[in-house]
């Protein structure tokens, strides 16, 4: 018998839930050819262009549908109209399961599923990536998030968690669904992710930096310097601005230091750029596919101050990248290499430095980082525990 499983994640911006769901989505392609699963994909208007999800997902032959109404930030309006309009989707599409990704999308569309009357109510599974109420926003707006959590994980058959951290602070919390809480770990297609290598992404990157949005200095080669770099969303709980910190208390020459994407930070990030005169830090933007550039990075380094699992992370150890990130969210159970205390840009800059000046220790952690991915990390082994759940 053919399940409708119908998908809901706020924005079409690529983000943590997005690549979640294209790799979830590209693994269950097996079981849409055996006509065991018939999928639909929903997502918001925010960042519904040529390079988000919904695009992808219509030129991979999936059926996708455009909301209008659901929206990231928090409006009353917008989130009315946005209950009702996925009301009207799962009345038109009666799935049999109603998967949920992202933290509006969980609670509009577990409302939206508790309003809809009908014999045959849909399976509810929401899969959170890291808890809103763990990002950096004023106190009553974690509150907030907090009860919103707690009110509709009722509304919810399955939660499932991508850090055994979150599974932890949920149970503390009080955060119960009517079923079960698990943890996922995410998982990458090390057998089919191809990396451009050294010297392409050196040419593509010198590219990218002379055309970027954001340029102090004339000096473009990148050829014969050291290169930090990451991919990530110019959000708050990235922490970019440590890294710049960082930068800015390495005063290295030899060191060039690039930041791959885009986001509401970027003239925060700008003027912190200029206040320190770095000439040697590149805000290159957003670009399709930036994971197959991680070979240029001689170190990876992701500074945030809140993560649920990061996918750069598992990119770079399949890259054999020396990787630096904080302990936040599931970072340190993924173990990547070394860690850092977030916010901390002394601690950053004196482990950028240590992985430099040791050639050893860089083999030694991309060595161990690429055994723990293809031990626990593999988008076989999340697809497959995904798939028993619907």
């Amino acid at each position: 018998m053919t399940k409708k499983i119908l998908f809901i994640v706020t924005q079409s911006e690529f983000g943590g839930a997005q690549r979640f769901l294209w790799n979830l989505i590209s693994g269950l392609t097996q079981i849409v050819k055996q006509k065991d699963a018939d999928i639909v994909v929903a997502a918001g208007p925010e960042g519904d262009d040529e390079n988000g999800l919904l695009r992808f997902l219509e030129k991979k032959g999936i059926n996708t549908k455009h909301l209008k109404y659901l929206r990231r930030g928090v409006n009353p309006l917008f989130d009315y109209l946005g209950t009702v309009e996925i009301l009207g989707l799962i009345k038109k599409e009666k799935p049999d399961i109603l998967f949920l990704c992202s933290s509006k999308a969980g609670f509009l569309g577990s409302l939206a599923a508790r309003l809809y009357k009908s014999a045959l109510q849909p399976k509810v599974i929401y899969r959170i990536g890291g808890w809103a109420f763990n990002d950096p926003r004023p106190f009553w707006q974690k509150l907030l998030y907090k009860f919103i959590e707690k009110i509709s994980a009722r509304w919810k058959d399955v939660i499932i968690v991508n850090a055994e951290c979150h599974r932890k602070q949920a149970i503390e919390l009080g955060i119960k669904s009517r079923g079960e809480i698990l943890t996922i770990y995410n998982g990458i297609d090390i057998n089919n992710l191809v990396f451009f290598d050294k010297e392409q992404a050196r040419e593509k990157l010198n590219y990218l930096i002379s055309n970027s949005k954001f340029l102090i200095s004339n000096q473009i080669p990148i050829s014969n310097y050291q290169i930090i770099g990451t991919i990530a969303n110019l959000y708050p709980a990235k922490g970019i601005e440590y890294l710049i910190e960082a930068a800015n208390l390495l005063k290295d020459k030899n060191i060039k230091f690039i930041v791959i994407g885009e986001g509401m930070e970027r003239n925060k990030l700008e003027g912190l750029i200029k206040k320190h005169r770095l000439n040697n830090f590149f805000l290159i933007g957003a670009i399709p596919d930036a994971y197959k550039h991680l070979k240029v990075f001689d170190l990876f380094v992701l500074p945030s101050v809140k993560e649920g699992f990061p996918w750069t992370i598992l990119e770079a150890m399949l890259a054999e990248v020396p990787v630096i990130a904080t302990k936040v969210g599931a970072v340190p159970e993924i173990q990547p290499g070394i860690l850092v205390e977030p916010r901390n840009a002394k601690e950053l800059s004196d482990a950028i430095k240590k992985l430099l000046r040791s050639k050893n220790l860089r083999e030694k952690l991309t060595k161990e980082a690429k055994e723990t991915l293809e031990l626990k990390f593999t988008l076989n082994k999340m697809v497959k525990e995904i798939k028993k759940l619907l």
